[in-house]
Parts: structure tokens; C-alpha cells; sequence
């Protein structure tokens, strides 16, 4: 670990603490030392920051690192690298491995092999139930306790109201949140993209917006009556965007996140029978991608998370029908939320940075030795710098995933991420910086 490390001359936004201002921001022992002008350099590597963005590290609470398992699509190694190219310091990884986290023993394993070989901070999200079947809950109580940081099925959603319930009784006790893929796998059964004309068209099964909106309907109420913390992963829909801005408004403790591909993507933009946009939940109409972008300039929405989920190539490049939904997403993220919400004028960048950073912190509630997301002298020295508008091209050749199943490969942005920096250490430089 570097002893100190200043970066000098930024523009450094933090809206934890509301700083906006020119300054340099030193790191020392991995957290952060202070944050103001003219700070000593003595015995630090300086790195220079001047016409940039600096922003406490970018948090993503909803990602797929395969291991155990499946490290043919992804490892936490090349996972880890990869979000640390995409600007991300921290990243929550769900529990769909094999075997499913479900147990001390699986939290403990990846906990533990993050240490020695990720590149970022990774923390485990434990399952909800036992091998995500749905039929009985999991060892909840001792996956806090190995450092699972919240519970999810995840990609196989809890259908029984009744375990739901036990399973949010037993995350308010331990006062973590539960996270859920919102489908009704009664009424999704059967498709593979968004039902609509284009459905229809292509001859393709359709997965209605309502498969998304009666599991948050659902789960609302469940969460008004445990009081437990209740996060909406991947919102797609109009209802439930309105639903999950009702429940704010009654002040209960729901809380929801948007993928950067939903925002970015109508089904108008598919190319035919591309399996690249598949994705649960799917690529949804022009109606429903602008009430998520509306969710999230209103408040609605709290949190930006990628759902970055490799596939390789001989899995994804199937027919539509038979390959696995998901893409890639941590290198593309910040390109297109600037895109999508800043250069269109609809977000302040002070308020996207909130997103990626102080928002997700709040979603997964960390404290104490464990506090990011913020530039406050003591938290974790975890910072990102980026450009907020210089043009690249994304090569998904050169990513540091093992997979490349993304729709947005050759796609031009505006403004990304020029260095990560993971308790002090650069983890990530852009080539030629």
C-alpha cells in the first residue's frame, strides 16, 4: 500500500459533504487524509488532475463475478479489473455461483480470494434462500457475519410471499437490506424480450412490464409490514417506478436502482434475433425508459448499478432464444449515464456522481471502518477520476472481462473514467494518461 498518494489540482466533487471546488485530495495508510488546497507533498506520489473530475470511488452494489463456478465467463480477478476500468472502487457481487452463496463457508471463500487478487473492494450478497430455490431461507444470520453485505436471489426471484416475509423479518434484524429481481416468473415464463409489437414481429415470447410490477406491488406491502430495507434491483417499468415513489412518499424504507443499458436502450434499438440484447429484465419500450430516467431526476430511483453479467461467447452466441440473458457493463457505465442524464441536460454531474458514489453507500448502509462513497478525511481512500466529456470509442476487444457480450461495442461517448484509485493505490490508468 502506498504511503501517500496526492492528487493535485482536480475539480473535486463530493456531494456527501457538498465540496465543489478546485482542490488536491491526499491519501495516507489507504484512507483519506484531507481534501483543500495547497496540500504538502512531501513523500507522496503526486498525481496530477488538472482539467479533471475527482470523486470519491464509484460504488456498483449489483454485479455477477462468476466465481465459484462459472470462471470460464468471469473471475473475481478479471471482473474486478474490469470494473476498475469502468471507474468502480467498490462492487457488491451476487450470490448466483455455484455452489450458490448460500453459506458462511461460500461468503467466506469470496471474501477471501478478493483480498488477495481483486483490484477493487468486493463484497459478497448473500442468498436469500437455499440454493436460490425459493423454498427455504438460507443461513442469513452467519453470511452477515462472514461479510455478506445483503441478501438476493437475485436472477431467480422469491415467488412465496410467505418465506419473503420471514426473509425481510430476518434482514431488519440484522439491519441489512434484501434485494430483489423483481419478475413474476408465472407471467415472464416463456420470453426472451420485451412483449410489444416488436415481439410480435420477430416472433419472439414477450415478457410483460406487469411480470416486473405485481412482485413490486408485492413486495411493498411486504416491506411496510416487516419495516425492513427493501431495494428494487434493475427497475424497468413505468408502474413501478411510480410504485416504488409512493412507498418513498409514505416514508417506508424502499429504496431502487437503474442499470445504465435501460436507459440507454428502447426496444426501437435491438437489432433482430442480436442476442447481445438480451437481458433480464429486457430492453422495455420508449415510454417506460423515459419514466426510469424520470424515477431517477425526481428521486425516485436512488442508485445507478451496472447488473454486469458476463457470458462467453459460445453461451451468448446462440439463437435468441436458447442463449442466457445479460451483458457486460462496467467500463460502458459512465459513458452512458453521461450521455443519457448530464450532456442531455436532465442531471446535474454533481448529482450523477451521487449515484455511483454517497447513494449507493446510503442503499447498503455502510458505517464506521467500512464508510466510502464520500471524500471525508478517515473514510476509505477509494477515489475516481474522469473526464466528463472527452470522446472514446468502446473496443470491447480490449476489456479486461473474460466476456464481451455487449450491444454497445464500437458505440462513441462523451466523458469516462482516467483513473481509479483503490485505498490509495492507482488500481487503473486510461491508456496514455
Amino acid at each position: 500500500m502506498s504511503r501517500k498518494l496526492l492528487i493535485r489540482g482536480g475539480r473535486v466533487i463530493c456531494p456527501a459533504s457538498g465540496h465543489d471546488a478546485v482542490a488536491d485530495v491526499l491519501i495516507e495508510g489507504g484512507r483519506i487524509a484531507g481534501v483543500g488546497q495547497g496540500l504538502a507533498a512531501a513523500g507522496a506520489e503526486v498525481l496530477s488532475a488538472a482539467g479533471l473530475i475527482v470523486a470519491p470511488g464509484f460504488i456498483d452494489i449489483h454485479v455477477h463475478l462468476r466465481e465459484p463456478g462459472f470462471e470460464h465467463a468471469e473471475t473475481i480477478e478479471t471482473g474486478s479489473r474490469a470494473a476498475a476500468a469502468g471507474g468502480f472502487t467498490t462492487v457488491c457481487c451476487m450470490p448466483n455461483t455455484s455452489p450458490v452463496n448460500d453459506s458462511a463457508t461460500v461468503t467466506s471463500y469470496i471474501a477471501e480470494k478478493a483480498r488477495r487478487v481483486a483490484a477493487v473492494d468486493v463484497f459478497p450478497i448473500g442468498a436469500i434462500t437455499k440454493g436460490s430455490q425459493g423454498e427455504e431461507l438460507a443461513a442469513i444470520h452467519s453470511m452477515v457475519s462472514a461479510g455478506a453485505v445483503a441478501i438476493s436471489d437475485d436472477g431467480r426471484p422469491v415467488m412465496n410471499s410467505r418465506i419473503v416475509r420471514r426473509a425481510m423479518e430476518t434482514a431488519k434484524a440484522l439491519d441489512v437490506p434484501l434485494i430483489q429481481h423483481c419478475e413474476d416468473l408465472n407471467l415472464s415464463a416463456g420470453g426472451d424480450m420485451h412483449e410489444c409489437v416488436d415481439s410480435v414481429r420477430l416472433g419472439i415470447g414477450g415478457i410483460p412490464a406487469a411480470a416486473e410490477d405485481v412482485m413490486v406491488a408485492r413486495d411493498i406491502v411486504l416491506a411496510e409490514l416487516t419495516g425492513a430495507r427493501y431495494h428494487v434491483a434493475h427497475i424497468s417499468t413505468k408502474n413501478s417506478v411510480a410504485m416504488v415513489a409512493f412507498a418513498k412518499r409514505q416514508g417506508l424504507p424502499v429504496t431502487a436502482e437503474a442499470a445504465p443499458h435501460h436507459i440507454a436502450l428502447h426496444t426501437g434499438n435491438m437489432r433482430p434475433y442480436d442476442s447481445n440484447f438480451k437481458m433480464k429484465p429486457p430492453i422495455r419500450g420508449c415510454h417506460d425508459v423515459e419514466a426510469v430516467v424520470g424515477g431517477i431526476t425526481s428521486g425516485a430511483v436512488d442508485c445507478l448499478a451496472t447488473d454486469h453479467a458476463p457470458h462467453p461467447g459460445d453461451d451468448k452466441m446462440q439463437e435468441f432464444e436458447r442463449c442466457p440473458f445479460g451483458i457486460i457493463g462496467f467500463e460502458t457505465a459512465l459513458g452512458i449515464s453521461l450521455e443519457v442524464l448530464v450532456h442531455s441536460g436532465k442531471l446535474s454531474l454533481n448529482r450523477l456522481i451521487a449515484l455511483y458514489t454517497s447513494e449507493p453507500a446510503r442503499v447498503i448502509g455502510w458505517k464506521g471502518e467500512l464508510e466510502r462513497g464520500s471524500l471525508k478525511p478517515g473514510t476509505v481512500g477509494n477515489v475516481t477520476v474522469f473526464h466528463p466529456d472527452f470522446p472514446w470509442t468502446y473496443d470491447v476487444s480490449k476489456s479486461a472481462s473474460k466476456s464481451s457480450n455487449t450491444p454497445f461495442n464500437g458505440r462513441t461517448f462523451h466523458g469516462g473514467p482516467v483513473v481509479t484509485v483503490v485505498r490509495g493505490e492507482i488500481v487503473w490508468r486510461m491508456p496514455g494518461y
